[in-house]
């Protein structure tokens, strides 16, 4: 009874084609909520569910948080963040640990950005206008600016399940210019698509308007600016400052274990 069972299981996740490129590793970048190398700030109060931190930069480039000190220095509270806050003038080990953790954000960009060869359906699609799009699993390669205008667009992709060999369905948008969201614009998942598998990698700043919702991790090369109102499902992981107002961030459930676990496997 047991092999029928195992058998029929495993008809099911044959039955499932994963797609898209293969994962951009975070390492001890995909700890964090938002990481920033200049600073975070927030006005007025923003909802962060994650860990927050910067380095090189000192705890004083975050600001509009109200910070209290654990009595051990390594990392600091606030009533804003449902987590950690983290600096590089904080107590060891955290200096140490910020430094892996800006290198592998810093590895993840460069890895995101140097994926090759685009398909052929994603290259330039839209001419950077994606309102109205539906997207599938796949690296989609943008020799401009990105645009999500009032219509929104839409990610898609399988369920994969849970205990599957197969690895989670994926994304990456790779951004020459900005990324750029009008205001209460929305990217809406579809099907199995997870907020953990999309990388929008942007060599300009991306800037998310005024109630706008957007999903996936943020590697960004010239800061983020969330305006008054605006949301995330995922990470803020930027090269540059981090600017919040009344904000919403919350860190997707990320599975990065399992997901390279089933790619070592499949």
């Amino acid at each position: 009874m047991t092999q029928f069972v195992l058998i029929a299981a495993l008809g099911a996740i044959a039955s499932v084609s994963a797609a898209g490129p293969d994962a951009v590793i975070l390492g001890e970048a995909g700890t964090y909520a938002i990481l920033s190398k200049a600073g975070i700030s927030t006005v007025p109060q923003s909802v962060i569910t994650g860990h927050i931190g910067v380095s090189p930069i000192a705890a004083t480039a975050i600001t509009g948080f109200s910070l209290t000190a654990d009595p051990t220095n390594v990392f600091a509270t606030a009533t804003q963040v449902t987590g950690k806050v983290y600096a590089a003038d904080y107590a060891v080990p955290t200096p140490k640990n910020l430094i892996v953790a800006i290198g592998d954000m810093e590895a993840a960009y460069t890895d995101a950005a140097g994926r090759q060869p685009p398909d052929d359906d994603k290259r330039d699609l839209g001419s950077g206008d994606l309102g109205g799009k539906t997207l599938k699993p796949g690296l989609y390669n943008f020799n401009s600016s990105v645009t999500i205008p009032t219509a929104g667009c839409t990610i898609s992709g399988n369920d994969i399940p849970i205990g599957s060999l197969l690895p989670p369905d994926r994304w990456i948008f790779q951004i020459t210019g900005d990324l750029i969201m009008a205001a209460n614009t929305f990217v809406t998942l579809e099907g199995g698509a997870k907020a953990s598998n999309i990388v929008w990698q942007v060599a300009g700043f991306a800037e998310v308007r005024a109630g706008a919702h957007l999903e996936g991790i943020l590697l960004v090369k010239m800061g983020a600016h969330f305006l008054t109102g605006a949301s995330l499902n995922g990470r803020i992981l930027a090269q540059t400052a981090v600017t919040l107002q009344s904000t919403t961030v919350t860190q997707p459930s990320d599975g990065r274990l399992l997901a390279q676990t089933a790619d070592i496997l499949a």
